[in-house]
């Protein structure tokens, strides 16, 4: 099981909801951490995911979650989509691991794995809100239409000794206008245009082997390192981590396109 399908067991199906991406990060500027004991202190992992909800109406959910030495994924905190104003890919020109999420009343500055994990949930997350905007309109613009029809419906009949006041009427119109007024959407600046193209299927294969043999490596050179301190030859640790190669991969090849399949169901 990866990464991303515990994650998505632990935290998100008990929820009702669907993980479309999970990356790895850390912070490029580390916060105080108070609230954990002592003993605890840089001993976890942070996971910035990309969730919605499975009904409806759909909601496009950024959640942290953290995992505390080998214990259980937890969810930390959330924000709605709709309070995330930018996206900063830090920059345009070459893949960087950096990215930004700049909120309503906070900033986060982060740091992912790698420049193929941060480009593949950057890639996601796009195309995710592309998505939710374009729904998001669709139902607004119904509900400006139950209003217009409303405010004919009331010049034309007039008021009857049962019909609700003027200043009723003109309080529900007003209410109702205000809820067609689409909030601003979320803007992805400093992106490679590759990330936000059309050609997002092929980018994203490519990003997830990228991703996967990068943690390979990763494993790899750990299990030499443990093997070297155990005065253990690193030959045997290396042939068994590749030996799980051509499985993992066929796993994660056969994910390539899950996070977009899904979000071609909202609709």
């Amino acid at each position: 099981m990866t990464i991303q399908s515990a994650i998505n067991k632990e935290v998100f199906i008990p929820c009702n909801e669907r993980l479309l991406v999970a990356v790895e990060v850390r912070r490029r500027k580390r916060k105080r951490m108070s609230f954990l004991p002592t003993g605890l202190k840089g001993d976890y992992f942070t996971f910035i995911c990309v969730s919605v909800t499975n009904t409806r109406p759909h909601q496009l959910l950024i959640v942290k979650v953290k995992q505390f030495g080998c214990s259980s994924f937890t969810r930390r905190s959330q924000w709605a989509v709709e309070h995330l104003q930018y996206v900063n890919g830090i920059n345009p020109n070459k893949d960087s691991p950096e990215f930004d999420l700049v909120f309503d009343n906070a900033v986060d500055q982060w740091v992912a794995s790698s420049s193929a994990e941060k480009c593949m949930f950057v890639q996601i997350l796009y195309h995710a809100c592309q998505t939710y905007w374009e729904g998001k309109a669709g139902r607004l613009g119904m509900v400006g239409n139950e209003g217009q029809a409303s405010q004919c419906a009331y010049r034309n009949v007039g008021c009857g000794p049962r019909d609700s006041s003027p200043v009723s009427a003109s309080r529900t119109l007003q209410v109702r206008r205000q809820s067609a007024i689409p909030p601003k959407e979320t803007e992805f600046i400093n992106c490679q245009s590759k990330l936000t193209g059309d050609s997002c299927t092929m980018n994203l294969v490519v990003y997830r082997c990228k991703a996967f043999f990068n943690r390979i490596r990763n494993i790899m050179v750990a299990n030499q390192n443990r093997s070297q301190i155990r005065e253990q030859p690193g030959v045997c640790v290396t042939r068994s981590t590749m030996g799980n190669v051509v499985h993992r991969m066929n796993v994660l090849v056969g994910e390539r396109g899950e996070g977009l399949l899904v979000l071609r169901r909202w609709n």
